[in-house]
């Protein structure tokens, strides 16, 4: 039976409200192994703060989001301000929100091949260039609006959406895959999928964005995401899982990761956000991806109130207005399938 409207919405809210505590949970000990979490936080079950010094989130209160959260908010506005998607336009607002965070004081900047991209476009390299080597999990943590606003009754259309909103910064088969994947699984789980269907989409749609892009990076991701999938269904101790799958901010070890934290925590947000902040290494951007993922197949309506009041209290995230905007689109979209299929 297809999913209400009111649950739809839930869920949307759910995505973008469990990308955001996975984000906030991860952000104290990102970059940091497992030796330096145990060291500075013991073990991380709740908000914390960073500890004085931290090499990136130095500065930031307890439940504080990073740039995880803010960029796919930034992708959210962008996708609903413009009917066309605009990617020299988008590259403009990366640049912005780089430099307001450095107005801020703030670490958190672009990532690797974010910021070789778009200073390789700031010289006058053609945007679809600039972007070869791109093989970081910077689209992935940042596609979840592009699974809110499409719908994946056609793989390839569902994959353009995507690679249209990737290209500028991670134009590769791998980047192009792991975001197609994560975003499939949320715009699947959404309409109502179990885990079971949705991950069918994401391995098809991952197939699909392997195709696009420069030929760069890990060639199978969606094979890797089906092994650490099903590492994660014999329930392996968490650090195990991440030794066997990896957990770099390489989008052929983290997106996988996610996933198989969402495996493992059976579609619960805050189960899945707190095996990402004690896994290591890209903590902050697991924990968003798997909260993403989870937070489409429960809904905000699952998510422990408490944590979504300081979540809301401590960010300014706007998600009333960008939900239903994200929704619009999805909506309209569906009417364009429905229209093409008469």
């Amino acid at each position: 039976m297809a999913a209400s409207i009111s649950d739809i919405r839930d869920r949307a809210m759910g995505s973008l409200l469990g990308l955001a505590i996975g984000d906030a949970l991860g952000m104290p000990s990102q970059t940091l192994n497992r030796a330096s979490i145990r060291k500075h936080y013991g073990r991380i079950e709740d908000f914390v703060a960073p500890y004085p010094g931290h090499p990136v989130s130095h500065g930031l209160p307890a439940a504080a989001v990073t740039d995880d959260t803010e960029q796919a908010l930034l992708l959210a506005r962008r996708l609903i301000a413009e009917p066309v998607f605009d990617p020299l336009a988008w590259a403009q607002d990366l640049l912005a929100w780089e430099a307001d965070v450095q107005r801020r004081g703030l670490r958190d900047l672009l990532g690797p091949s974010s910021k070789a991209a778009l200073e390789a476009i700031g010289r006058g390299v053609d945007p679809g260039e600039a972007a070869k080597n791109g093989t970081t999990n910077g689209a992935a943590m940042r596609i979840a609006p592009v699974g809110v606003a499409t719908p994946i009754e056609d793989v390839v259309s569902f994959v353009d959406a995507v690679e249209t909103a990737s290209r500028v910064t991670h134009n590769t088969g791998e980047s192009i895959a792991a975001a197609s994947a994560v975003a499939a699984m949320v715009s699947a789980r959404l309409a109502g999928s179990d885990f079971a269907a949705g991950l069918a989409c994401a391995l098809q749609a991952a197939e699909e964005g392997q195709k696009r892009g420069y030929p760069n990076g890990a060639t199978d991701i969606a094979q890797r995401i089906a092994r650490a999938v099903e590492l994660a269904g014999t329930g392996p101790d968490v650090e195990q899982f991440a030794d066997a799958v990896g957990v770099s901010v390489a989008s052929h070890e983290s997106v996988p990761a996610a996933f198989g934290i969402l495996r493992l925590s059976c579609d619960d947000v805050w189960k899945a956000a707190v095996m990402a902040a004690n896994i290591g290494d890209d903590t902050d951007t697991i924990g968003a991806m798997a909260g993403a993922m989870a937070g489409a197949a429960s809904g905000a309506s699952a998510l422990p109130n408490d944590k979504t009041d300081r979540l809301l209290a401590v960010n300014a995230l706007a998600l009333d207005d960008i939900v239903d905007g994200l929704l619009r689109l999805r909506e309209g979209a569906r009417l364009r399938i429905l229209g093409a299929a008469q």
